[in-house]
């Protein structure tokens, strides 16, 4: 299976302000979705934690805060790279995030590769019962949802 989507959409921002509202402003236009839940619960605000190292979570109304990834490669205001799983995650498993943000005269081009969804387990919930293909269309599914919030909020 081919085990990463990729997706791309301008928006009215320079790369600098793109890559602002992707880190500093997630918790408002992150959609949650029921496949893709990030935590056990009902979904909370996500946060980004600045820099290498920093995590990226998901704080409950009731104040738990579950880490869904480490930022592994923090360079603005052209690329994050982070690590990034689901409630339904096996233990020991996460995938890989890569954003990009170009410029392309007045607008910047962000463009997300989430990779590793070859490395969950057939028989995992993570997986709802899809097949490779379909589970990776519903994967971009998500992504298009989530890039079109960030480009109404630019």
């Amino acid at each position: 299976m081919t085990s990463k989507v990729f997706l791309a959409i301008r928006v009215q921002a320079a790369p600098r302000r793109a890559f602002d509202l992707f880190v500093g402003e997630i918790g408002q236009w992150w959609r949650p979705n029921g496949l893709f839940q990030t935590t056990p619960r009902a979904p909370g605000r996500l946060a980004f934690e600045a820099g290498e190292g920093g995590r990226l979570t998901e704080t409950l109304a009731n104040g738990k805060v579950f880490e869904i990834g480490r930022i592994a490669v923090w360079e603005p205001p052209s690329r994050l790279v982070f690590s990034y799983r689901q409630a339904n995650f096996p233990p020991d498993l996460q995938t890989e995030v890569e954003v990009r943000f170009e410029a392309f005269g007045e607008e910047t081009r962000v463009s997300v590769e989430h990779r590793g969804f070859d490395r969950v387990p057939v028989g995992s919930a993570a997986r709802h019962g899809f097949p490779d293909q379909i589970l990776l269309m519903r994967l971009a599914d998500f992504w298009r949802a989530h890039l079109a919030s960030l480009g109404g909020l630019a």
